[in-house]
């Protein structure tokens, strides 16, 4: 069986590691620190969902995720953007976002709501 792909990317290394170690069963995972070459490795990797932390040091996952579905090659892929903020539900669903969760968030419901988009 082939594993769908999810492309992780937070400011976090932290974050990255756990949501690798949680989904990697399941899902062939790729995370990225660095949010300017989040599409770089989007291009590369094709993933079948995007995960975005919103607040990120030079471009933020609301920017990221206008800039997704405005391309495209990559308006059809969920992106799920996860935040520790409370305008940043309101925000990622602004930018276009298919879903938010907010941090900390519960392990199962991410895993839930990745597999409801993906």
């Amino acid at each position: 069986m082939i594993k769908k792909k999810i492309l992780v990317c937070d400011d976090d290394q932290d974050i990255l590691d756990l949501v690798d170690l949680v989904l990697s069963d399941d899902y062939q995972v790729k995370t990225e620190i660095d949010s300017t070459r989040l599409m770089r490795n989007a291009d590369a990797f094709r993933p079948d969902l995007i995960l975005l932390d919103m607040w990120m040091p030079k471009i933020t996952g609301d920017q990221l995720t206008r800039y997704i579905k405005n391309q495209p090659v990559t308006k059809e892929i969920p992106v799920i953007i996860f935040s520790a903020s409370k305008d940043g539900e309101s925000k990622a669903m602004d930018a276009g976002a298919n879903a938010f969760i907010a941090k900390p968030f519960d392990l199962d419901e991410l895993n839930e709501l990745i597999g409801r988009l993906c």
